[in-house]
């Protein structure tokens, strides 16, 4: 849940980046469409209107301050022209003056002086409108199309990033329900083998004392197991849930890393696995929640002593970088697993089946290095002798 949220937000900044991105294009399109209509205009139009038209001038002036209204003006006295006389007068007299009205065109130009037919009066002062208008809408036309562009582009990326989220969701889905049914799986196991040895040792089936001694020690052994998963599942949901919250406090990493060795030196001498360590005297002061990163440390550390066996070598070392290496020359780990393993219950068949593994301590050890800004890395086939390696890497 906490990675489908952090890519939300990545989304979420990917579309304001993006919607920054082609506004600045589009604003460039339009300072660049202005200039060459200007330079059109000043170019060919200009002196189309001066020398072909002879407009010297044109002033509008609107009660209503809409150019549409010179438009209907002009169109409605060159249709006056071609009605019948009787009818044009009427048409004048109730309707015209209201039209004329609202609108005063003044245009200075010497052909007016030389037409005295009206018809053709008209018919000129209303093709130099039109061609003004024409002017006004290849003006706006940029913005238009800028318009238009802009709504397209982000539509779309819009669209892309809706399918993304969908396709998140249903791949979240899809791991909600496996890691539901692996929940069943883990439990159902020892469940299974509890179920039986108590149904054994009520119904006494089970005479020999020395016998009962085993179930008893089984029952007991499959229901820690039990409970070391139920408190790792708590931990993961606890971790991915909404209101939790780190508690950092600037501490020495260096010395959360020796504590986190110790506490499992037993642990490593009781299976026979040499253990190196190199961890700096020196400080390493980092702003941190120290339960939970020490519960990271202990889950990567814990999984060494688990799947490694007497006579393998476990190194734990700390670089200036501030780069926690815990490695071993055990069994190396498969492209298939390698590709999932810091996913919950990422794991073997073998491991499922002999070591007792969860597969979610490295997925409670991936979260907390990430909310703590760092992240947490696979190394297979290390040049130093060692097979896999798991850095921790904080800067």
């Amino acid at each position: 849940m906490e990675n489908g949220k952090k890519k939300t937000a990545t989304g979420t900044q990917s579309l304001r980046w993006f919607m920054i991105q082609w506004f600045l294009v589009i604003m460039l399109f339009v300072f660049i469409s202005e200039e060459l209509i200007g330079m059109f205009y000043r170019g060919w139009m200009a002196s189309f209107l001066a020398d072909v038209m002879y407009v010297n001038e044109v002033s509008v002036t609107t009660k209503e301050g809409s150019i549409l209204l010179i438009v209907l003006q002009q169109i409605f006295m060159s249709v006056i022209e071609i009605l019948p006389e009787q009818v044009a007068m009427w048409v004048r007299h109730t309707i015209g003056s209201s039209v004329e009205s609202g609108v005063q065109v003044s245009i200075n130009s010497s052909v007016l002086d030389n037409i005295s037919n009206k018809s053709m009066n008209q018919t000129y002062q209303f093709a130099v409108v039109i061609i003004y208008l024409g002017l006004l809408v290849v003006t706006l036309l940029p913005y238009a199309i800028a318009a238009f562009w802009y709504y397209k582009i982000i539509s779309k990326k819009v669209k892309e990033l809706m399918e993304e989220e969908k396709r998140r969701k249903e791949e979240y889905d899809r791991q909600r329900n496996l890691l539901l049914s692996d929940i069943a799986h883990d439990i159902k196991t020892p469940i299974t083998t509890v179920c039986g040895y108590a149904r054994a040792l009520s119904d006494h089936v089970v005479r020999d004392e020395q016998k009962r001694e085993e179930y008893l020690q089984a029952i007991y052994a499959k229901s820690l197991r039990m409970s070391d998963l139920i408190t790792l599942l708590f931990e993961y949901v606890k971790l991915d849930s909404s209101g939790f919250e780190l508690h950092k406090e600037r501490s020495d990493i260096g010395e959360l890393l020796r504590e986190n060795v110790a506490l499992l030196y037993s642990d490593f001498e009781e299976k026979g696995i040499e253990l190196a360590v190199d961890i700096p005297e020196k400080k390493f002061p980092f702003e941190m929640d120290k339960i939970q990163m020490g519960r990271a440390i202990g889950n990567i550390m814990t999984n060494m002593v688990k799947y490694n066996d007497k006579g393998n070598k476990v190194s734990v070392s700390l670089s200036d970088s501030y780069r926690i290496r815990i490695a071993d020359n055990g069994v190396p780990i498969e492209d298939e697993l390698a590709e999932h393993i810091f996913e919950p219950f990422a794991r073997g068949d073998e491991a499922r089946s002999t070591k007792g593994g969860t597969g979610l301590g490295l997925s409670i050890a991936s979260k907390i290095v990430e909310m703590h800004g760092g992240v947490l890395k696979l190394e297979r086939n290390c040049k130093d002798g060692y097979v896999k390696a798991f850095h921790i890497v904080l800067k």
